[in-house]
């Protein structure tokens, strides 16, 4: 009976290669890899054409009824990793292919899940020093990954190994459990009668595996450990999940090249920058082959310079970054994105397990031509179309689930018909959809549970006038009613205006854009209304007596539902809602100046004021405190529905004079008080509106006629500086000392 061990480095594609290398040698009956035993009945998913990597092995525990203790773990494999590629030879040559790692259920049951491995010294950090070398990682490649033939490595990474782990004392903790299962599997395929067993696992636990330690003492080591119920499946993975900058603990800084260095090990260096320029002339940037020629020499020199056996990613980019892209960063960011992580996302066989949950989204997906990528993809679909309205349903139940494969992009179109998404599917999405299963079995029926138990424990009406929202953009017609009973019940004990204010929009939208998804909006008009007249009669309690930012977040709320009504496009609603706002602003005795301004901007614009010169005349006389005229004015000059209060400075003579008049009377301390206040105002204003409210503000005291003097005065117009703002401009005719 013979075992051998290969200590490899995960995701490597030189350590990769000289498995493969050295199995079809040894050729063993037996191979054990590092991994959770629970996987052992999936080991054969991996010979089936579907199964192309990255996958992963996911093992999830449920936890408890309330979800405690939930917990989930991967095992990712690429193609370049040494594990993949022996349980691609095993399942190959219809040998045994085991996993010889500490189980899963034993792992997850720890108080803080699976333990980040706890090895005590950095092996390759030591062996590159000793090697002379400051660089772990580029030593490492020069040694193992760049390789390609000559005689096996793994005896001197065994050899290596046992002298560092001399070096480090016994192990403890999750390292010796680990190791004691691997030896007890090794123990066991030799008592199933294999006589050829080959061991693949992390090269620091490779002289562990061979050491002469009784089986009495791992017994003892393993004996009484608690465990937890786990489930085992194989998933799509991505490459930019393997990367370093993902955080993953045994990532790679560049899965894009060690997936080349694998799949392309002659002439990779010319292989890597020809694809180079294809990738920048995908982007219409010109590349020439002779630019190809002169990277591959410069990169073949800097591996000379620095004693390289073959050039590394640091000297294929540098070359890249001065031949094909001229050293323009934006382009090597695009080679980076492209080739260096070079993003790609596996696939697994239809019948690896999964839960009903997934099954159904799959077959959606196929249905509705929505594939997933690893790349973000912006989908516009157009609601009047029923096959993108039964895709965007899908979308919204997903997010319902927590399961955001898309994002609308964005935010909401204001047009009724028109969505779009941006798609990305992360492998963390399989384990949401794995913990949105006990919910239902298909994505609506279970979509429609998770908005039903949202309803029961949300306790804010702005998240239940949403939640009544989403329902509707999801078609989840089965659970409205029960959405609409809590947001009704809540709203029937809410007297706070504000809130109620809060929850309309929501509300309102669901109106809105019923008709296009073909659902019923007659069970939403009665809840709109009865919030509607609560808002009517608490009104003007709720805006009274506010500071100013109070009332700031105040009139957040009265605009939100002034811009709600006026989409929604009902007379009669609107209507109900200017006549409170009229009785707002008759007795405006204890409203904030920025309240009330707004207030009347607001009823100007609807057509239902007349007297607006008299209101602004009124709050910027001379009784008026300066800094509450100033708010007055911000305040209708900063809201309504125009693009800005520029525009009514512009086209009411009326009402530019009312203000230059108040500033040219302000004493010299009062101006100084309201000018960061009023410049607030003026710098929301666009240049042009500046610069003609400046030249408007010049030709109210310059009374001669376009004529012999106009040309002059355009000029002087012209040469307003559009730095200052039109507070300037119109304080600065009357007292310019006082700017």
């Amino acid at each position: 009976m013979t075992v051998e061990v290969f200590g490899v480095r995960h995701h490597g594609p030189g350590s990769a290669r000289a498995l493969r290398t050295a199995l079809e040698e040894f050729k063993p009956d037996a191979v054990l890899v590092e991994g959770p035993p629970e996987a052992d009945a999936l080991v054969g998913l991996a010979g089936e054409p579907e199964m192309v990597p990255p996958v992963a092995l996911l093992a999830y525990s449920p936890g408890d009824a309330d979800g405690e203790g939930r917990r989930s773990a991967f095992w990712p494999f690429a193609e370049f990793s040494p594990e993949w590629q022996a349980i691609r030879y095993g399942v190959g040559a219809g040998v045994a292919v085991r996993f010889c790692d500490l189980p899963a259920a034993v792992a997850f049951a720890a108080p803080d899940g699976p333990a980040a491995p706890d090895v005590r010294v950095d092996p390759l950090g030591e062996l590159a020093r000793a090697a002379g070398h400051g660089d772990p990682e580029r030593w490492w490649d020069d040694v193992v990954e760049h390789r390609d033939g000559g005689p096996s490595p793994f005896p001197a990474i065994l050899e290596a190994m046992a002298e560092l782990r001399e070096r480090a004392g016994p192990p403890a903790g999750a390292e010796e459990r680990r190791e004691a299962c691997m030896r007890r599997t090794v123990r066991r395929a030799l008592r199933d009668g294999h006589e050829r067993v080959a061991v693949v696992c992390g090269a620091w636990h490779a002289p562990a595996v061979l050491a002469d330690v009784p089986a009495a003492r791992d017994d003892r080591t393993l004996r009484g450990l608690p465990r937890v119920r786990v489930a085992m499946t194989w998933v799509p993975w991505t490459h930019g999940r393997l990367a370093a900058r993902s955080h993953y603990g045994a990532g790679v800084a560049s899965p894009g090249w060690y997936h080349h260095l694998f799949t392309a090990p002659d002439r990779p260096v010319e292989r890597w920058l020809a694809g180079a320029a294809r990738v920048l002339r995908g982007e219409d940037l010109h590349v020439s082959p002779g630019q190809v020629i002169e990277a591959v020499r410069l990169a073949g020199s800097l591996a000379a310079l620095r004693g390289r056996p073959l050039p590394g990613l640091d000297e294929v980019t540098e070359a890249a970054r001065a031949v094909l892209c001229e050293g323009a960063e934006p382009r090597v960011e695009l080679l980076e994105r492209r080739l260096v992580v070079g993003e790609r996302l596996g696939s697994v066989p239809p019948r690896t397990p999964m839960v009903p949950l997934q099954r159904d989204l799959h077959a959606r997906q196929r249905r509705l031509r929505l594939r997933p990528s690893p790349r973000p993809r912006d989908h516009d679909l157009d609601l009047r179309r029923p096959f993108d309205l039964d895709r965007s349903r899908l979308l919204h139940r997903l997010r319902l689930l927590d399961v955001d494969w898309g994002v609308p992009a964005g935010g909401r179109s204001t047009g009724t018909f028109r969505e779009t998404w941006t798609l990305e599917w992360r492998p963390e999405l399989d384990v949401a959809l794995i913990e949105a299963g006990a919910c239902g079995t298909t994505v609506r029926g279970a979509a429609a549970v998770r908005a039903e138990a949202l309803a029961a424990d949300a306790d804010d009406l702005a998240e239940l006038t949403g939640l009544a929202e989403r329902c509707l953009l999801a078609d989840l017609g089965e659970a409205l009613p029960a959405v609409l009973r809590a947001l009704a019940d809540r709203a029937a004990v809410d007297a706070d205006a504000l809130r109620l204010m809060a929850a309309l929009p929501a509300l309102v939208r669901t109106l809105r854009y019923g008709d296009v998804r073909g659902t019923s909006r007659d069970r939403l008009r009665a809840v709109v209304d009865g919030l509607l007249a609560r808002i009517r009669v608490g009104l003007a309690p709720a805006l009274t007596g506010l500071d100013e930012d109070a009332a700031r977040a105040a009139l957040e709320h009265v605009d939100a539902v002034h811009g709600a009504l006026a989409l929604l496009g009902d007379e009669s609603r609107l209507a109900r809602w200017r006549r409170a706002l009229e009785r707002l602003v008759a007795r405006p005795e204890g409203l904030h100046g920025l309240v009330e301004g707004r207030v009347t901007r607001l009823l100007l614009d609807a057509g239902v004021l007349d007297d607006a010169p008299g209101r602004m005349a009124r709050a910027v006389s001379a009784g008026v405190p300066p800094a509450r005229a100033a708010a007055w004015v911000e305040g209708f000059l900063s809201g309504g529905d125009l693009s800005g209060g520029g525009l009514i400075l512009m086209h009411d003579e009326g009402l530019l004079r009312l203000v230059d008049a108040w500033l040219a009377d302000l004493p010299a301390a009062a101006f100084t008080d309201v000018l960061p206040l009023l410049r607030r105002t003026f710098a929301t204003f666009s240049a042009a509106e500046r610069r003609s409210i400046g030249a408007r503000a010049r030709r109210l005291h310059d009374p001669r006629p376009v004529g012999q003097h106009g040309v002059q005065r355009q000029q002087r117009a012209h040469e307003v500086d559009v730095r200052f703002d039109g507070v300037q401009h119109l304080r600065l005719e009357q007292q310019p000392r006082q700017v």
